[in-house]
């Protein structure tokens, strides 16, 4: 299997009521990469969020006593924690740089997902209210423009848990199932599969992170072309929610 990323160029700066959609159709257009059947496009998050006028002006906030605390714990300006608390649903724990949340879409992240770079002085963007509702437009809208069968993938850059560095993370799709689960096949050696479950979603986002980066690129939105198992996990019911562990699973919030 060869896969193919595609960088794709003449993204301009995003603004909100900007349509996605016509901004991405334009740029496929120009760059002259078109559409093939099975492509993923993966588009990272603030440019959802710009578009969708989702931002937070922190001048605005007044940090509670809870932001003024969790500021000195975790050395961030407490406008930016009140914020973080207000987009979380759960403070998970606090270390000397980040705060861990559960967002209020159930995603277990440093900071609630804010980001503050690739945004105007004194914004902050959120995540996309509803990522999956913002892939499913934009993927009816390409399949219609182009008459092929693609997936659309929101990513954001996120921590692991016991690993250091950022990795691209799906937060929404459509089109295609995030989750692969391989149980009941069979490996090299016969024997049957009894968990195996491959958060494609992921894969693909962290793939498509080598290309966009997290400086100045400029490159928020990448094809991946060539997935030779996207008709397997074909499925235009899919969204992000296969890959949220319940709380009872998580043995670490126990």
């Amino acid at each position: 299997m060869t896969i193919e990323l595609i960088g794709l160029e003449h993204i301009p700066i995003v603004d909100d009521n900007d349509d996605i959609s016509k901004i991405l159709k334009d740029a496929i257009d120009k760059q002259g990469c078109l559409v093939e059947h099975g492509d993923i496009i993966l588009i990272a998050e603030t440019l959802i969020s710009k578009a969708e006028g989702n931002f937070i002006r922190l001048d605005d906030l007044e940090p509670s006593d809870e932001a003024l605390d969790l500021a000195e714990k975790s050395k961030k300006d407490p406008k930016l924690v009140e914020a973080i608390i207000q987009q979380s649903n759960e403070i998970v724990e606090v270390g000397p740089s980040f705060i861990i949340t559960e967002t209020k879409h159930g995603f277990v992240c440093a900071n609630a997902g804010i980001d503050e770079s690739n945004v105007g002085e004194g914004l902050a963007t959120p995540m996309p209210e509803d990522a999956d509702k913002s892939a499913v437009e934009i993927r009816k809208s390409l399949e219609s423009e182009f008459g092929e069968e693609i997936a659309v993938i929101i990513t954001d850059t996120q921590g692991r848990a016991f690993r250091f560095g950022a990795i691209g993370t799906a937060i929404g799709c459509s089109g295609i199932s995030p989750l692969w689960r391989r149980v009941g096949e069979k490996d090299l050696y016969g024997r049957e599969l009894e968990t195996t479950e491959i958060a494609t979603a992921d894969e693909l986002a962290a793939a498509a992170s080598l290309v966009m980066g997290q400086a100045d690129e400029g490159l928020p939105v990448v094809i991946i072309r060539g997935f030779g198992n996207f008709d397997d996990l074909r499925n235009v019911d899919s969204d992000i929610s296969p890959l949220l562990m319940p709380k009872e699973f998580d043995v670490f919030r126990k």
